[in-house]
């Protein structure tokens, strides 16, 4: 900004305060965390990890997603990305938004009415990838990963209004175990100008 009131020979100029995205992440694998719903009837466990090379990007380059037929996109991430084969057919879910660069997992095995609750878990992992622990901003490259759960038997105890606080509050606990970190963002510049401006250019990017 000083070089810009100088250039510009005592000019005002009004600076707003910079309109920056950041990204949340983890940089290591959680331990298993634990959250109960508001009622106490339900427990939830779960795991953050960080996604593998590269596959923050192929979901972003839409070569992996929501959408992929199930076998396929399981044996990519199998040769690929090292991933366990059972753990790739069981994704439940991208966020945030459905296609985010996030994938949510389920590795439990015999727990009774996953699949009744399963939409109230997405709903939770969404809302969490939207705003992360740290700064309330999407994530990007996260693994949320459920690996126990114990469900009350009544309908009634384990609807929506117990399982997303629930869903959320684990999650968040698995993000903070897991070496949270901000991600800097990184502007990518195209300086289209004449051949003489060229010099002038460089002198100041």
């Amino acid at each position: 900004m000083n070089d810009l009131r100088e250039y510009m020979k005592g000019t005002g100029i009004k600076v707003s305060q910079p309109m920056v995205s950041f990204k949340e992440t983890v940089t290591s694998t959680s331990e298993v965390a634990l959250a109960k719903s508001p009622n106490h009837h339900n427990r939830m466990y779960a795991v953050a990890r960080p996604l593998e090379s590269g596959l923050s990007e192929a979901i972003e380059d839409s070569i992996i997603g929501p959408k992929d037929d199930v076998k396929e996109r399981g044996t990519i991430l199998v040769q690929k990305y090292q991933w366990d084969a059972t753990e790739a057919r069981k994704i439940w879910a991208f966020g945030p938004d459905t296609n985010g660069p996030n994938i949510l997992v389920d590795t439990t095995r015999a727990i009774q009415y996953m699949a009744e609750i399963k939409d109230n878990v997405v709903a939770g992992f969404g809302w969490v990838t939207r705003q992360g622990v740290l700064a309330q901003e999407q994530m990007r490259g996260v693994r949320f990963a459920l690996v126990d759960a114990v469900l009350h038997s009544d309908t009634v105890h384990r609807g929506g209004g117990q399982i997303i606080p629930a869903a959320r509050r684990v999650f968040y606990a698995a993000q903070l175990m897991a070496k949270p970190r901000l991600m800097e963002p990184i502007f990518l510049v195209d300086i289209q100008c004449p051949l003489e401006a060229q010099n002038g250019v460089y002198g100041v990017s």
